[in-house]
């Protein structure tokens, strides 16, 4: 589980994320929608403990994220966006490997592991080749992979399927909802409206830093009369959106 309470982070004068509060349940899968600069990226790190909050803190299962960061990146998977910072010169599962290492496993249960994640994640054919020539959706599904190769019970996902192609975009899906039926809690950011919609139980909508909605999309669809989720989201935040 996941509670964040009154998250801030200020950058000198900029407010980037704005006392946003909100909880995830084991085995849900939490989306938060917003345009670029909206405060998901800066909320994800927060979590993540890779950046400091300002002011508030969350819980994550059941640990203080001010208090007890080591004790809490043992238990999450992280995956954000934009350079995966794989290693070229090794191959996929060479680089699985490394991380589960960093993870204290041993050698036996990352093999095992990993070719469990290789078949699921359709990576069979070249989980043994150099990642360097590898395309951006090869690159992606090793980066999954690989941030969740010490089978985390909580998983935050920054954008997962950023300019991956249909088929790689349907096995990521996939993923993330058989990880879901193992009772993962998982909080992902997208700028796809049908992606959110097929895979989230709860939507939160970050506008400008502050969290402006957070429902279920059947609760938000009844909230605005059946509206559809990109009408929705325009209403929310405004007609200047890049949506």
């Amino acid at each position: 589980m996941i509670q964040v309470k009154n998250l801030t982070k200020r950058y000198k004068e900029v407010e980037a994320v704005k006392g946003i509060s909100f909880t995830v349940d084991q085995g849900t899968v939490f989306g938060l929608l917003g345009e670029n600069g909206a405060g998901k990226t800066t909320t994800l790190r927060m979590i993540a403990t890779m950046i400091k909050p300002t002011s508030g803190t969350a819980l994550i299962d059941g640990k203080d994220l001010i208090k007890e960061p080591d004790n809490i990146r043992g238990k999450i998977g992280i995956l954000f966006g934009g350079d995966t910072g794989l290693y070229d010169r090794l191959t996929a599962r060479e680089n699985i490997e490394y991380f589960g290492l960093l993870n204290g496993m041993n050698k036996s249960d990352i093999s095992k592991r990993i070719d469990m994640l290789s078949k699921k994640l359709e990576m069979e054919e070249y989980i043994d080749r150099r990642v360097g020539k590898f395309s951006k959706g090869m690159k992606q599904k090793v980066s999954i992979a690989r941030s969740i190769v010490h089978n985390p019970q909580i998983m935050l996902l920054d954008e997962p399927t950023t300019g991956l192609d249909v088929t790689s975009v349907r096995i990521v899906h996939e993923f993330i909802l058989d990880q879901k039926k193992e009772g993962k809690t998982i909080l992902f950011s997208s700028h796809s409206m049908s992606e959110v919609e097929k895979l989230c139980d709860i939507v939160g909508i970050i506008n400008k830093g502050k969290l402006v909605e957070v429902s279920t999309l059947d609760e938000l669809k009844h909230k605005f009369k059946g509206n559809n989720l990109e009408d929705i989201f325009v209403e929310l935040v405004g007609e200047k959106s890049e949506y």
